[in-house]
C-alpha cells in the first residue's frame, strides 16, 4: 500500500508552493538539541564516593521555544550548535569542572542552572526572540537534573 517511490519532480517555490504557505502556523514550538561532554569533578561537603575526583560522560538537552519565521523555522539547529561550541562547551568538555565553572559545588543541580543561564544569555542576542524552556543535564544514563523556565522566573 505504501511502497517505495522516487520523486521525479521536486516541488518548486512560487510554482508548486507559495512563499506565504511556508509559514504553516503562528504557534509557539519547542525545538531541542542534545550534546555530550566528558568532564571530571568532585563534590565538596559530601560524604560519599563523589567527594573523590571522578568523571562522567554528561548529556545535556536544551529545549528552546519560539514562533516560526516566514519560512517555518524557530531557530536553526546550527545556531544552537554554534552557541554550544563557542560559549558553553569550552568550559566543560575534557575539563576539571571545579576549575572552569563559577564557584559552586559541581552538582548536576547547580550545573543545570548554569547551563540554562548561559544559553538564555546567548539567545538574547538573537533576533528571533526564542527562549530556553528547559535544560536537562544527565550525569549518568539514568540520572539527571532539570531546569525549567517556569521555575526560573517564578522563584
Amino acid at each position: 500500500m505504501y511502497g517505495f517511490t522516487i520523486v521525479e519532480n521536486l516541488q518548486k517555490i512560487d510554482k508548486d508552493i507559495k512563499r506565504y504557505e511556508l509559514k504553516y502556523h503562528r504557534k509557539r514550538v519547542i525545538v531541542s538539541k542534545e550534546f555530550t561532554f566528558d568532564a571530571a569533578h568532585h563534590l565538596h561537603s559530601y560524604e560519599g564516593k563523589c567527594k573523590n575526583l571522578h568523571g562522567h560522560t554528561y548529556k545535556v538537552i536544551f529545549g528552546i521555544s519560539g514562533y516560526v519565521d516566514e519560512i517555518g523555522i524557530v531557530i536553526d539547529f546550527g545556531d544552537i550548535k554554534n552557541i554550544w561550541k563557542e560559549q558553553i562547551e569550552i568550559h566543560l568538555d575534557h575539563r576539571y569542572l571545579n576549575d572552569t565553572l563559577p564557584n559552586m559545588n559541581t552538582t548536576a543541580e547547580n550545573m543545570v542552572v548554569w547551563l540554562y543561564e548561559k544559553m538564555e544569555k546567548a539567545l538574547r542576542n538573537k533576533p528571533n526572540k526564542s527562549r530556553v524552556e528547559f535544560v536537562k543535564l544527565y550525569e549518568t544514563p539514568t540520572s539527571y537534573a532539570e531546569a525549567r523556565r517556569e521555575w526560573m522566573i517564578n522563584e
